[in-house]
């Protein structure tokens, strides 16, 4: 007999209302509750071994990992939103698929975060709930508005994550392996968004979001 996974049984028919909401309901708990999330990929720091870090360092690595990990909350949160109110049926399963695919990087951080010692953030929640708002707006403007917002996010992300790499304790090699694969899948996401169709934000919108980002970034790194 074949198993049929929770994702292909609902594939097979139209969601109503009522499941879409359970759905949405699910997601918002795998991403909140510490070590919930499930990853469909193996992650890339599985056969690879740290150098030996010293207590400062230690600390450093795991306030940039909280900051990842509550980065994958916000991306969560922001293509839920999205997907919950973009016009097309094609464009909901394209940002519900990004968001499946976001939830490795969740799951990987939040492991990494367990065998460094840290902690998520308590302000997730706080977070996951701006950026579901901005993702509805989004995603309500239109489907060009929403992919050109996915895309300039995606940017954001792939810079923070080059800034990351670099201060990363050398002895952090794990890391630093699962930071190399969420760079290489944000750069995937931000070109498909561009090649659907999504709008190229102007640079004061683009500074906009850089500043809130870093706001996250400076709340993140200790709590």
């Amino acid at each position: 007999m074949v198993a049929i996974s929770h994702r292909d049984a609902t594939m097979t028919r139209q969601l109503s209302r009522a499941d879409r909401l359970i759905h949405q309901f699910d997601t918002v708990l795998r991403t909140l509750v510490p070590h919930a999330a499930q990853p469909s990929r193996p992650s890339p720091a599985t056969d690879i071994v740290d150098e030996p870090m010293n207590e400062a360092e230690r600390e450093h690595a795991v306030g940039l990992m909280r900051i990842n990990h509550t980065g994958e909350v916000c991306a969560q949160a922001l293509y839920q939103g999205q997907g919950l109110t973009a016009k097309l049926a094609d464009m909901r399963e394209q940002m519900e698929q990004a968001a499946q695919e976001e939830i490795d990087h969740l799951a990987w951080c939040d492991a990494r975060l367990q065998e460094l010692h840290g902690h998520t953030s308590v302000l997730n929640p706080v977070f996951y709930a701006a950026s579901f708002g901005l993702g509805a707006v989004a995603g309500a403007v239109g489907d060009r508005v929403s992919l050109g917002f996915v895309a300039a996010t995606e940017e954001q992300v792939g810079k923070h994550l080059d800034d990351h790499l670099r201060q990363m304790p050398a002895g952090d090699r794990r890391s630093r392996k699962i930071l190399e694969q969420m760079r290489e899948d944000e750069a995937h996401h931000e070109r498909w968004a561009l090649e659907a169709g999504g709008a190229r934000f102007p640079l004061p919108v683009k500074l906009g979001m850089r500043l809130m980002s870093k706001v996250m970034t400076k709340s993140v790194y200790r709590i």
